[in-house]
């Protein structure tokens, strides 16, 4: 058997909603990120709680982008797709590249399948133009039952490991060691060892069903890591990778971190993550609704805590208040956004950056607040980190914006040493002010100074409505109240963030793309994709919003042609349209609930660069 090296594949795994495909995915995702692969992926849930079995509506996929070097997102197109039934290939092989292999379960394209897939004859391939060259036509669902009839099991727990199968013969595809699947699965399921064991010997069966046919559709492929970087590996999505970044805030500050919540999709994650967390410290409360769910995390602000709420956009909506009471309380507080499908229910299962106006003007009266947007899943970590310690530094709420494609994908995430992040200093009352403190009081920053009830001499009020600047009390003052609006904006515009970032020909581009968020990966790729044609591109990637870094105006002003891309209609471009005089940029906005396809950005770019 000849085995090939290649720079990079995509894979992508489909089926219905409860064939297991995301979890496949993800073990396929754990063995290339613990050989040091750089990994990108994109779950695609459907949006319906439980569409009918074997139905168009409830497709569920997982895309995987492993390379030997740097990706940047889950690929455009896959090189083998994974098919568990006619649904699948009927709405995911347009995600297929022209000469991808295809592993398709035979005995899930009967005739009722096919009904259900809406094909109109029992030629699929040939009513789908596919090339039965490039198919690998195999009776999963039967060889899964002979690989388990001694277990003991019933045909439904049989039929959970189909997945396992597939994911084995994938394996054998790209020469993967099992081991690390094995171990995966140990664990996942070390309640249920029978389990455990039923899922390994599948996973091998696939994969020795791979080495004895030896396929001609596919050659084996071998992906070498360039650039190793010492250290410990672990594929992360960018909801744990949250949760992890919250963690280590709280840690390296030395407090306790409470999480307010109520679940809701795709944010609920991070509520599940944290709750396993309670040795380290993490209090975690599952409140009746969102409001509740920011409200108590103010009153756990007001008790010292790091305190975190977690929604996405209809919880923004009705957070708002309690995030304002935090505004003019001057408390230290994370609202974390991971962004979806709307306007109301909406795409619920789906990625966009609509909330992005709403995080920065979405309550009454002059409420500024600080916003940061985490670029990738592993980025989340670190976005998590400095959103913690900007609040907590500058005694105020701070949005965390994420995106369900963000969130839900994952990446190859080396475990950090908290040793290198920066400390987090809170502006504690002084004790030398003991006896002469006043709620606002305020350091040389402009900061509000931190009194954490239980210290005497420190006890205060806080409360939604303006107080006077010298003792806290209640005022309706007029010069007062124009006073503290003023003092609350500066303190926000002063907080130091690292200047913008520009990456590629940054010297002498004839056009700069903009973005922020989850679309880094796409941007990049799209940057670099162009650059290789020949083309001058620069990109120039935003994480602080609010406030922008000092040189955004010179950066966006530098070049002939500048492009915003964004996925919304165009809430970004919007805002730096207010802050930088006389910025009139290009602009390429989609609002389809799907990540950025990186050819229709180049497409789009050139076009504009030809104008």
């Amino acid at each position: 058997m000849e085995i090939k090296e290649k720079e990079s594949v995509v894979v992508r795994f489909s089926g219905d909603s409860g064939d297991g495909m995301q979890l496949a995915g993800n073990i396929f995702s754990t063995v290339s990120a613990t050989v040091g692969n750089s990994i990108s992926t994109f779950p695609d849930y459907p949006a319906d709680i439980r569409a009918p079995q074997g139905s168009l509506t409830g497709v569920s996929g997982f895309q995987v982008h492993i390379g030997a070097g740097q990706v940047y997102t889950p690929g455009d197109q896959c090189d083998v797709l994974v098919a568990m039934n006619a649904a699948a290939l009927k709405t995911q092989y347009r995600y297929a590249k022209p000469d991808a292999a295809i592993i398709i379960d035979t005995d899930s394209f009967g005739p009722k399948d096919l009904e259900k897939a809406q094909f109109k004859t029992e030629d699929y391939l040939g009513e789908m133009n596919i090339d039965p060259d490039r198919v690998i036509a195999c009776p999963l669902t039967t060889m899964v039952k002979d690989c388990l009839a001694d277990s003991g099991m019933d045909v439904k727990s049989m039929l959970k490991c189909r997945n396992m199968f597939a994911l084995g013969l994938v394996c054998w595809l790209f020469d993967r060691d099992l081991d690390v699947a094995f171990n995966f699965l140990k664990e996942k399921f070390a309640k249920k060892p029978e389990i455990a064991e039923a899922n390994i010997k599948v996973i091998q069966a696939g994969y020795d069903y791979g080495h004895n046919t030896h396929s001609s559709v596919a050659n084996v492929y071998r992906i070498e890591t360039k650039n190793k970087v010492p250290g410990r590996y672990m594929d992360i999505t960018g909801n744990k990778a949250t949760a992890y970044g919250f963690i280590a805030a709280a840690e390296k500050a030395g407090l306790k971190l409470y999480l307010g919540s109520y679940p809701i999709t795709p944010a609920t994650d991070v509520l599940h993550e944290l709750s396993k967390h309670k040795s380290l410290g993490v209090i975690t409360v599952q409140c009746e609704d969102e409001i509740a769910g920011c409200a108590s995390a103010v009153g756990a602000s007001f008790a010292g805590a790091l305190a975190v709420t977690s929604t996405s956009g209809p919880g923004i909506c009705l957070k708002s208040e309690a995030m304002n009471l935090a505004v003019i309380m001057e408390l230290p507080l994370v609202v974390l956004d991971v962004q979806r499908g709307g306007p109301a229910t909406g795409l619920p299962t789906k990625s966009e950056q609509t909330d992005l106006l709403q995080a920065l003007f979405g309550r009454n009266g002059e409420s500024p607040m600080p916003v940061i947007a985490a670029a990738s899943p592993t980025d989340c970590f670190d976005a998590a980190y400095q959103a913690a310690k900007m609040a907590l530094e500058h005694m105020t709420p701070v949005i965390l914006m994420t995106d369900a494609f963000v969130a839900n994908g994952s990446g190859a995430f080396k475990l950090p040493n908290l040793a290198d992040y920066p400390a987090i200093n809170p502006p504690y009352v002084p004790e030398e002010l003991r006896g002469s403190w006043t709620p606002y009081m305020r350091n040389e920053e402009g900061v509000r100074y931190w009194a954490v009830p239980g210290r005497q001499g420190f006890e205060h009020i806080l409360g939604g409505l303006e107080k006077d600047d010298k003792t806290g009390a209640i005022s309706t003052n007029p010069e007062n109240h124009d006073l503290m609006t003023r003092k609350r904006q500066a303190k926000i515009d002063a907080i130091p963030v690292p200047d913008l970032e520009v990456l590629g020909d940054k010297d002498d581009a004839e056009l700069l793309i903009v973005g922020f968020g989850g679309t880094y990966g796409h941007l990049h790729a799209a940057m670099d994709e162009l650059r290789n044609k020949g083309h001058k591109v620069a990109l120039a990637h935003f994480r602080n919003i609010n406030p922008l870094p000092k040189n955004t105006a010179e950066v966006l002003k530098k070049y002939p042609k500048v492009v915003v891309a964004e996925q919304n209609m165009g809430q970004l471009a919007g805002w730096l349209r207010m802050k930088v005089d006389g910025f009139v940029p290009e602009k390429y906005n989609e609002v389809k609930g799907q990540p950025f396809v990186v050819n229709e950005l180049v497409e789009a770019f050139k076009k504009i660069m030809n104008k």
